[in-house]
């Protein structure tokens, strides 16, 4: 029996690959896809906005319109979006999965708390299974290199990307901080001009915004007559919207709560 899902956003760069892998995939099918209904696409045939043959399925202009007929919601859309998606979703009890960006720490918690209650939930920053395990590499890393080290994360993305820091990277150094002992208030996110010397407990955060970059990761430990750089490039969006895909047909049946692509994979008690 195949999965149904609906995809949010279905014209944006990330909905458009999901949907393209959807129709490949024999395990999954799509049954709706919506745009904020001032987008061109609403009212088209979803191959048409896909570049495949036509479906007969129509691009809604919101989520009410085809929640019914899905078992799992996938969203890579706008973070106030997202939101609003979920508190629809508390009413119908779908799974979701979520790999928007930008949230608030208030938005982040209002979501996490209407899937504890109404639905499964797999929400993560980054759908790469190579950035997963990455994580738990670093994880690794920071327990045994605990003294000594500095930590800086370094992440680049494209020009068009809206929030920085990524996604990504906060998860990463959460994941250190975590391990650490450390909380937010170590984070650094930029330095300019006379800024003294290191404290010992920082996490560094820097962004570059370029071109098409995809998205890169490295995390640096720097000690004294060495350093370690654990790194993550990706080359096409497909690693992300394979991952999303993944996420769906683990979640669909799950108990409701949040769950991240660390329990997809298998990794978060390694």
């Amino acid at each position: 029996m195949t999965v149904k899902a609906v995809v949010a956003g279905i014209a944006g760069r990330m909905g458009k690959i999901i949907g393209q892998l959807i129709f490949q995939h024999p395990e999954i099918d799509l049954v709706g896809a919506f745009e904020a209904p001032d987008n061109p696409a609403v009212g088209k045939d979803v191959g048409e906005v896909l570049g495949l043959p036509l479906t007969g399925i129509l691009v809604q202009d919101s989520l009410e319109k085809v929640i019914e007929k899905a078992d799992v919601i996938i969203d890579f859309t706008f973070h106030k979006a997202s939101l609003q998606h979920a508190r629809i979703n508390a009413s119908f009890g779908k799974a979701m999965v979520i790999g928007t960006t930008g949230f608030t720490k208030e938005e982040l918690t209002e979501i996490h708390e209407l899937a504890r209650n109404h639905f499964a939930l797999v929400q993560d920053y980054n759908m790469s299974m190579g950035v997963n395990l990455l994580t738990k590499l670093v994880e690794l890393t920071a327990r045994v290199l605990s003294e000594g080290y500095d930590i800086e994360i370094i992440e680049a993305h494209h020009r068009m990307k809206k929030d920085a820091p990524s996604g990504t990277a906060l998860k990463l150094a959460n994941a250190i901080a975590g391990v650490l002992n450390r909380s937010e208030e170590h984070f650094r996110f930029c330095r300019e001009g006379i800024i003294g010397e290191r404290p010992p407990l920082e996490i560094g955060i820097q962004t570059i915004r370029g071109g098409d970059i995809v998205g890169e990761h490295t995390v640096l430990f720097a000690g004294f007559g060495e350093r370690l750089e654990l790194t993550h490039r990706a080359s096409s969006r497909e690693t992300f919207a394979r991952g999303a895909i993944r996420a769906a047909l683990w979640v669909v049946g799950k108990e409701k709560g949040v769950y991240s692509m660390l329990d997809v994979l298998g990794l978060k008690d390694l």
